[in-house]
């Protein structure tokens, strides 16, 4: 039995200065999917001149951790615990806030392809409240990486960004059962995934529609399904590869607040998280 859709709705803008960014999660439908409260989507485009790091672009995080899945580009990271690193397309930053830390986060062309093409993720993953108050932590993750699989009948690939599949598991932490998976569907092909019970999943579609579940979704749509066991189908008919991201996982079971760029278990504790970070406990970030 297939799965039903539960919702099926577009991102609305939420561009940061030149760059245009279609914010997905939350939405009327759904405030999270799983362990995942937040969902900002970069489309592609070209930038020319490297953005270089600037502190007006760094900022504060508290209760989460943040996942940058780069497609196309490259993401240079830097943190006041000290962290710097430079990922490729095709590979993750993954950052915990855990009590507290600044970051700042660039975007630009891929130093190693000479593409001038962007094009990318932002994911964040609520923390169990116990994380929460656990000290920062950092990971560069490159795209050779995470497991791929090659799908039956040249199907195309799955690249685990996040969980398991098939007996491989990806090198981002997890603190409870969830997945983010990248299938890329060769042009007539389809792939089939059984869901379990109680677990959450959403698809997005990047760039071009395909057939979900007997149904033709168009590309930018986000679709949420039910709950219950089953099947959910994608299919890829149009005459072009097809990018999909299927993520979701064990529902977030605890209460939380989400306030700028906190999310806390309660108002109280998003009251401390502001006043820390104005009273300097994150700490600076350091570009030299």
């Amino acid at each position: 039995m297939k799965k039903q859709i539960s919702f099926n709705i577009g991102g609305h803008r939420a561009d940061i200065g030149e760059t245009s960014i279609y914010r997905l999660l939350p939405n009327q439908h759904a405030h999270h999917v799983g362990h995942f409260v937040f969902l900002d989507y970069v489309p592609p485009f070209e930038r020319k001149i490297k953005m270089m790091p600037d502190t007006g672009f760094a900022h504060p995080h508290r209760g989460i951790a943040t996942l940058t899945y780069i497609l196309k580009g490259e993401a240079e990271h830097y943190d006041s615990y000290g962290n710097r690193a430079t990922v490729h397309s095709g590979g993750v930053q993954w950052m915990k806030a855990g009590n507290g830390i600044v970051h700042d986060e660039t975007v630009n062309p891929d130093t190693k392809t000479n593409s001038l093409l962007i094009h990318a993720f932002q994911f964040w993953i609520n923390l169990p409240s116990k994380n929460k108050k656990e000290n920062p932590d950092y990971m560069a993750i490159q795209a050779n990486e995470l497991p791929l699989f090659d799908l039956d009948d040249n199907g195309g690939w799955l690249k685990v960004v996040v969980g398991e599949y098939d007996g491989s598991r990806s090198k981002v932490p997890t603190y409870a059962k969830q997945y983010l998976y990248h299938i890329h569907l060769n042009m007539g092909k389809k792939f089939t995934l059984s869901s379990e019970k109680d677990l959450e999943y959403a698809v997005f579609l990047p760039q071009r529609g395909v057939t979900i579940n007997d149904k033709e979704y168009n590309a930018g749509d986000f679709i949420g399904f039910d709950r219950e066991e089953g099947i959910i189908e994608l299919i890829n008919n149009s005459e072009a590869e097809a990018d999909i991201i299927l993520f979701g996982g064990e529902k977030y079971r605890e209460p939380f607040v989400a306030q700028g760029p906190f999310v806390m278990s309660t108002q109280e504790e998003i009251n401390e998280a502001y006043a820390d970070f104005q009273g300097g406990k994150y700490g600076k970030v350091v570009y030299s």
